[in-house]
């Protein structure tokens, strides 16, 4: 049987564990295993005395449209329903003020958002930003003048080890705040292969239910938010993830600075994993790093003095494993930030190149529009495809000059098969680089339409 990823909040079921947020402690812990028999009695106790209080339930409510019986709908009758989709997690108070990190997917769509504190008061909350590509929302509740609520400081300062105690704090099946313990099995962790994030793997058990909730060290500090399991039965089987604290740290900051999208930044390169017979290739002693296969021009890693070849072995003096761990310790850095990069050039020369962390480039413009008129892209929503409009969607960001299609939300283009992240290259055999070239063509007369569009890698040419 397969193994297939869980999201865990349970839907009609749900509640969560929340964290606090604070300056990560800056001292290392000592790492030694038990020593006696007395030291294997030890409690977790102090730990969870100190996080529990800061992890919250929370529970959503929203609005489905339930289409009825498609036997009464051939004779017209059976109108969509209505009906209330509730959706349980848990949460994490990272600002005294009332700011609380989550899972987007508990939130998502939500119409009435409650939070459940530890000593049982609820509170209205409201989106304060809601980012799909981590799985991250962070929520505001008001609370009353000159109270302050417990917090757990987010530790994002990257020194978790795998084989570190770890608890998951949450609320399982909404049965109430439930804690479990267990090691990190994993740091950067990339489950989906994509490289957009890297993961905490835990053997904790988590379960449907406890997403948002918190994962915390043995110092009672943040270092993931809970947010899905790989399993064959839907629950636990000791293969869960969590977003780490420094993913957690930018998405925060970014909603309380008033920031409505989080910015990430972008190396401006496009990188491939260094296999057993790359380096071999190379000359290299052992599989280690990024190969830089391509560099955009004027970005900055071309600005920084990046080559095509070159491979990146370290990251502001820490290893880099792959190309997805690459992606993303550049990905988690602030904009403005000064990143150093360590890379092998010629035969194994080794230097090191300051790369300022900044947005992808958002040229040309979005030049965003909906289609309108009698042709087969009718009600579809393109934009101008740039590396930032990429990088938003999840797409290559060398895909080179298109128009995507980024929504379809009515019209002929629904029915005709088009998708959102298709790449319009070609009207009636008329090259299509920008969205005024494709209303352009498309408001020319024709008996028949042929549209050449690229989805997943593929030139696919529709006739209609």
């Amino acid at each position: 049987m397969r193994a297939t990823r869980v999201l865990i909040p349970a839907c009609a079921l749900m509640m969560a564990a929340a964290a606090p947020m604070g300056v990560a402690a800056q001292v290392q812990s000592n790492r030694v295993p038990p020593t006696s028999a007395v030291a294997m009695k030890s409690s977790f106790a102090p730990v969870v005395k100190r996080a529990a209080p800061a992890v919250v339930n929370i529970s959503a409510r929203r609005l489905v449209r339930q289409q009825t019986d498609p036997f009464w709908q051939l004779f017209g009758l059976g109108a969509p329903r209505a009906r209330i989709a509730n959706s349980l997690g848990s949460g994490v108070i990272v600002r005294p003020d009332g700011i609380i990190v989550t899972n987007n997917h508990v939130v998502e769509n939500g119409q009435e958002i409650t939070v459940a504190l530890a000593d049982r008061r609820e509170f209205p909350a409201r989106i304060l930003l809601a980012d799909p590509r981590t799985d991250l929302a962070v929520l505001k509740i008001d609370v009353p003048a000159g109270e302050r609520l417990p917090v757990l400081p987010i530790d994002d300062s990257g020194d978790t080890e795998v084989g570190d105690l770890v608890l998951a704090i949450g609320d399982p099946f909404g049965v109430g705040q439930t804690v479990t313990n267990g090691i990190v099995s994993a740091i950067n962790r990339t489950p989906d292969d994509d490289g957009a994030s890297a993961y905490i793997q835990t053997d904790a058990a988590i379960n449907p239910g406890n997403s948002g909730g918190a994962l915390v060290d043995m110092d009672g500090d943040l270092i993931g938010v809970n947010s899905f399991i790989l399993s064959r039965s839907g629950t636990s089987s000791g293969v869960g993830f969590a977003v780490p604290a420094a993913v957690v740290r930018r998405v925060v900051e970014t909603a309380a600075g008033g920031g409505r999208a989080v910015v990430r930044p972008w190396l401006g390169a496009r990188t491939q994993t260094v296999t057993a017979e790359i380096a071999r290739t190379l000359g290299m002693a052992r599989p280690q790093g990024a190969l830089v296969a391509d560099v955009w021009p004027g970005g900055a890693a071309f600005r920084a003095g990046l080559r095509q070849g070159d491979v990146v072995t370290e990251v502001d003096g820490r290893p880099v494993t792959d190309a997805a761990s690459l992606n993303y310790a550049f990905a988690t850095r602030r904009p403005g930030d000064t990143v150093r990069l360590t890379v092998r050039r010629d035969a194994g020369r080794e230097q090191t190149l300051e790369v300022r962390a900044e947005a992808p480039p958002a040229s040309p413009a979005r030049d965003e529009r909906t289609i309108e008129g009698q042709n087969p892209l009718s009600g579809a929503t393109v934009v101008n495809l740039s590396p930032a409009v990429a990088d938003e969607l999840g797409l290559d960001p060398f895909a080179g000059r298109g128009v995507l299609i980024s929504r379809l939300d009515r019209g002929f283009a629904v029915g005709a098969g088009f998708r959102p992240g298709d790449i319009i290259r070609g009207v009636n055999g008329r090259r299509v680089e920008s969205v005024r070239e494709l209303t352009a063509a498309l408001e020319t007369p024709s008996r028949g339409w042929q549209i050449a569009f690229e989805r997943g890698g593929q030139l696919i040419t529709a006739r209609f």
